[in-house]
């Protein structure tokens, strides 16, 4: 292991749920973890992972010293933008860092030490990863943590109930229609079991979305968070607290994350799905993961929880055991 550093560089783009599966997966690895976030320029930025020819000139030239040996024992990225960086770092350190990248590369999976590739991609290879959903940081640890930092939370009256918002993506627009039925799954189901509602926006959440949501529950109990107008983001202590979780059907994150709390988790679709997403959504109700919004509380709720299997196997795959 001459001239590498004895750390893990977790490598992504500025995209939020990227850093968050890259970290969940890297500081499980047993080593050291440097965060690094690289934004590659015009062309590779476009034909990323595929394009290594001038690779050097990726980056602009106040970041190339961010990405310069002494390399890493291990790389981790998430993300086309992170795959050419963890791809260059297996030729650059002659082979001797060990890279693992999460999502689909779009390339042969050859190009990396270990690819992990949510089942719903239909990736497969020998150096394949296949977990069903996302991977994050949440076990029975994180969410006693998140108890511990949100003790507020435990005022609201029960069934605390989650709502988690994401945002439009092609196929699911989220459009006014859609708002207006969603709203009104939310006002039978607090009807039905009273309680308060906890709603939170994400960074890709429509304005009129969360709007739409604050003024139709004006006055219930609960609490909505838009954005650091509304303070500092309650998403670990929502999760935690959560007697129940409502997701909006457009996210593999927002969906793994709560299916990995444990509680009942809910969403709502109108109109069939994208193809890709319809797998993940079909698997998690075969496993008993996910319901729709009508339907009632089911007894008992399995939490997904794979990134320590994940993180285990590959700490197996690269010797660091």
């Amino acid at each position: 292991m001459s001239g590498l550093l004895e750390e893990c560089w977790a490598i992504t783009d500025a995209a939020a749920g990227n850093r968050r599966q890259a970290l969940a997966l890297a500081e499980r690895l047993g080593l050291p973890v440097r965060p690094l976030v690289l934004e590659p320029r015009g062309p590779w930025a476009w034909l990323a992972p595929r394009l290594t020819l001038g690779a050097d000139l990726a980056l602009p030239p106040a970041e190339r010293a961010r990405f310069a040996p002494p390399w890493p024992r291990v790389a981790v990225g998430c993300g086309r933008a992170a795959a050419l960086f963890t791809r260059l770092l297996r030729s650059s350190s002659g082979g001797r860092c060990r890279t693992v990248q999460i999502l689909d590369p779009r390339v042969r999976s050859r190009h990396w030490d270990v690819v992990i590739a949510p089942r719903h991609d239909g990736l497969t290879g020998p150096n394949v990863l296949t977990p069903l959903g996302s991977l994050n940081p949440i076990d029975e640890e994180w969410l006693a943590d998140a108890r511990d930092a949100w003790p507020r939370l435990t005022d609201l009256p029960a069934p605390r109930i989650g709502v988690l918002l994401g945002g439009p993506r092609r196929g699911i627009p989220l459009d006014e229609a859609w708002t207006g039925a969603f709203i009104e799954g939310l006002r039978a189901l607090q009807r039905r079991d009273g309680g308060s509602l906890l709603v939170l926006a994400s960074r890709r959440t429509p304005p009129a979305l969360a709007t739409a949501l604050r003024n139709a529950f004006d006055g219930a109990p609960g609490l909505h968070w838009s954005g650091k107008s509304d303070g500092p983001n309650p998403y670990p202590g929502v999760l935690a607290w959560a007697d129940r979780l409502v997701v909006t059907p457009d996210s593999v994150n927002m969906l793994s994350e709560a299916c990995a709390v444990g509680c009942p988790v809910h969403t709502f679709a109108r109109t069939p799905l994208p193809a890709k997403l319809a797998r993940f959504h079909h698997a998690l109700r075969k496993g008993g993961l996910l319901h729709d919004l009508q339907t009632g509380t089911p007894l008992h709720q399995p939490a997904l929880r794979e990134t320590e299997h994940i993180a285990a196997t590959v700490r197996r795959r690269l010797g660091l055991l």
